[in-house]
């Protein structure tokens, strides 16, 4: 037996079965009957909002509650941002870190540009402040263990636990409640009896695997030819725990969960690929508990699932055939293994890659660009649909919108009138929907058309052709997606991109919580409908396939253009492949003309 097939076996197995108890805790701890409120275990959370400031839960309409959302997520811009800008005189940096503001960049031209660059300050928080952690940065080599710990790993913490809480507000309106909750003790909740303590155990287990954790500064270390070299170390299993279960991803170093100390062993890339679907897969069925409505949640948790494995298994077998970007294809045999830890080797990166995009969190443990064209077409399409599993908290509201629009189209088809959990849908809940829908698409395809007309997207692309408009098509999908991976094949550490994708960012963030929340509390101020004859059952695997039967529509009718000119014509031989560009000279003039001249 090839025990290589163990791993995405027990990748996908053991967090649908922790996912099954976690979602009950989550029930029980997240939304607690009113009589429970600040009793028991829940006293430490009154405890907490006390001492913020908020002696008792307010009621908030949906209104109340986004507005409290945004006022929160905009203070954690202002002091993230400062706090990166003074890095150098803030304590715990035992290696003299700079501020990011000075790493400098080159333009178009080649010229390179040295001195304070805020725009990639700009782009690291609104990174982190989304729930992204796309990196213009490399962590050991820019980062002091200040801003590791209080920015970013602060952030990593208190992110997925706001998208958390929107959901929780969500159901509630969902079940006919005008009063959605309060959001300050709904986050408070979310840190304290979900992230926090998975986070311990994780970290634990981490460390249990070599995983590094400590305060000391870089180890010196003498090399074989004599040489001196200082071996950048921190609190790295801390970081890497909440970064995998918060659907972060943002790597404490540059090589992510490729890195040895961020990932040493397979028992620590099993520990943290099981880690990356937990905590989403849990938040399906505190849905359908919270909701009652178990088999509609089942449904839902089936329909994602599915689509993570048929991911999975087509970007496993790409990667399991040779290398086709090779020179001289006839000295390449056996699986693609460019870009890959040979400790892993191909079928648990290609596991990993599935996972990772299919979750919106971005770690890698191999390099992307270096996928077979099919293989990396997966990473990217599971993030163009956006809807599985994806963000803690988020990506079930991406999914809500889904099924909002395919209770819409079922019920024009069938000739019913439109139903939701009891509550009718009407042209407003469709309308809100739909831009929550094609939002996404429309910020993804205007910033790849933009930037491939121009000399900022070409200069900054590894490869001509194909290829380097895939890998321009993928920056700004894993932004509007709050994925934050990349074909890092891209030289992105400049205003332009640092800008670019910051906006990008939020679009992909704010309004995917906001127009969900909006709709809840059209929802819940309707009167509810008994189910009757005429109610198309939601709970079913008819259901379950129009619904799947849209996400994938809706996707392909939004890129697959931009597709087929990416990976599609990589895979076809009709772009130059990565390694046939190396030989070639730096391509300067727009990516369009590029692809012209390449078909």
């Amino acid at each position: 037996m090839d025990l290589t097939w163990i791993h995405p076996i027990w990748a996908v197995g053991l967090p649908v079965a922790l996912a099954i108890p976690l979602g009950l805790w989550m029930t029980r701890v997240l939304d607690p009957p009113p009589e429970r409120e600040g009793r028991g275990l829940d006293a430490l959370a009154t405890l907490v909002t006390r001492a913020i400031g908020r002696g008792h839960p307010t009621p908030m309409t949906w209104l109340e509650y986004g507005r409290a959302m945004l006022a929160f997520n905009l203070a954690l811009f202002v002091i993230t941002f400062a706090i990166l800008w003074a890095q150098p005189r803030l304590p715990l940096n035992p290696d003299q870190k700079g501020s990011l503001a000075g790493l400098g960049y080159k333009d178009p031209a080649g010229v390179q540009h040295d001195g304070a660059d805020t725009a990639v300050i700009f782009n690291t928080v609104c990174s982190f402040v989304t729930n992204t952690n796309l990196q213009h940065y490399s962590g050991e080599q820019h980062l002091s263990y200040f801003s590791q710990l209080g920015a970013v790993m602060w952030l990593q913490f208190v992110t997925p636990a706001c998208g958390l809480a929107v959901m929780l507000a969500v159901i509630r309106g969902l079940r006919g409640q005008r009063d959605v909750g309060d959001f300050w003790r709904d986050m408070v909740r979310s840190v304290l009896f979900v992230m926090l303590p998975l986070a311990l155990v994780t970290a634990f287990s981490l460390a249990a695997t070599s995983v590094p954790m400590t305060f000391a500064g870089s180890a010196p270390a003498t090399t074989l030819e004599g040489g001196s070299q200082a071996i950048a170390r921190g609190p790295v299993a801390a970081f890497v725990a909440i970064k995998q279960l918060g659907t972060n991803g943002g790597g404490f170093f540059g090589p992510n969960s490729a890195h040895p100390f961020e990932n040493p062993t397979p028992w620590s890339n099993l520990i943290e690929v099981v880690a990356l679907t937990l905590v989403p897969m849990a938040s399906v069925l505190m849905f359908g508990r919270m909701l009652r409505e178990r088999r509609h949640a089942r449904v839902l948790f089936g329909v994602m699932l599915t689509m993570l494995l048929i991911g999975a298994g087509i970007v496993i077998a790409a990667e399991l055939r040779p290398n086709g970007a090779m020179i001289r294809p006839e000295i390449a045999s056996g699986p693609n293994m460019e870009g890959k830890e040979v400790r892993f080797g191909p079928v648990a990166t290609a596991t990993w890659s599935a996972a990772t995009s299919a979750t919106s969190n971005g770690s890698v443990n191999g390099m992307l660009d270096s996928l077979n064209p099919m293989g990396g077409l997966v990473p990217m399409a599971l993030m163009m649909i956006n809807v599985d599993f994806s963000g803690v908290g988020s990506g079930f509201l991406n999914m809500l919108m889904f099924v909002i629009a395919a209770v819409f189209i079922a019920g024009l088809m069938v000739g019913r009138t439109p139903e939701y959990l009891g509550r009718k849908i009407e042209a407003k809940e469709v309308k809100l929907a739909m831009v929550a829908i094609l939002i996404h698409p429309l910020v993804i395809t205007c910033g790849t058309a933009l930037f491939a007309a121009t000399t900022w997207g070409s200069s900054t692309t590894a490869n001509p052709g194909a290829h380097g408009f895939s890998e321009i098509l993928y920056e700004f999908t894993s932004s509007a997606a709050n994925n934050g991976s990349g074909f890092e094949g891209l030289s992105d550490n400049n205003p332009a991109w640092n800008i670019a994708t910051g906006v990008v960012l939020l679009l992909g963030r704010f309004p995917s919580l906001l127009l969900p929340l909006a709709i809840a509390g059209s929802l819940a101020v309707k009167k509810p409908t008994p189910p009757s004859l005429g109610t198309l059952p939601t709970d079913n695997f008819t259901f379950g396939m129009t619904l799947m039967g849209v996400v994938l529509l809706v996707g392909a009718l939004s890129f697959m253009p931009a597709v087929v000119m990416g990976p599609v014509a990589d895979a076809l031989g009709k772009g130059a492949s990565p390694a046939a560009a190396s030989a070639q000279p730096r391509v300067s003039q727009p990516l369009v003309q590029v692809l012209k001249d390449a078909h």
